[in-house]
């Protein structure tokens, strides 16, 4: 018989996150319950409302740190010239979103109506597009109100894109589609200048 080990109530949280991320890589907001996550840790509701308080509290810790995986899987690398580094970003987002796709896809939905859920989608995608600027001038695109707007439409258009791809790729290849996205940013921020 295994023996079981006794976790911190921290790692226990942190597992327990894990998991619930993971099952919502491939499940919808709505299909992602406690009762689930309880089945397959192999405990007690009672443990989940223990560490999150209720069943919005799981679902909002859970679609937070899958947001904040997000950020973390596709930042850039701290080196190399800007449109290579952005290249490695979307190619990064594009591999989260095949691997997480149900959750992505119900984060995308519930944050038309959930205020929290719109909340994390909201500062996900800042993260996201933030990081493409640069204060000292060495980023890919320089940071002015014009550009920031044309940002923000081409991250709806990459997002969509990208779902659009996943869901019926067709004939057009991931290299295709990463040059595609970060190629349209380019030749959208020439055309603000």
């Amino acid at each position: 018989m295994a023996s079981r080990i006794r976790l911190s109530p921290e790692q226990r949280r942190v597992q327990l996150l894990d998991l619930g991320v993971r099952l919502f890589a491939r499940r919808s907001l709505d299909e992602l319950s406690v009762d689930v996550l309880a089945q397959e840790a192999g405990i007690s509701r009672g443990l989940i409302y223990h560490y999150f308080g209720d069943k919005l509290g799981f679902r909002e810790a859970v679609v937070r740190r899958a947001a904040e995986d997000l950020v973390a899987a596709t930042a850039p690398p701290a080196t190399g010239e800007p449109l290579e580094r952005l290249v490695v970003s979307m190619g990064a987002y594009l591999d989260w979103v095949e691997r997480n796709h149900e959750g992505y896809l119900s984060l995308r939905r519930g944050a038309a109506s959930d205020p929290v859920l719109s909340d994390v989608y909201d500062s996900a995608r800042f993260a996201l597009t933030d990081r493409i600027f640069r204060s000292d001038d060495s980023g890919l695109i320089p940071d002015t109100p014009v550009v920031r707007l044309v940002v923000k439409g081409w991250a709806s258009y990459a997002e969509e894109l990208v779902l659009s791809w996943v869901a019926e790729p067709g004939e057009v290849t991931r290299e295709q589609l990463v040059d595609l996205l970060s190629g349209s940013l380019i030749a959208l921020v020439t055309a603000a200048a």
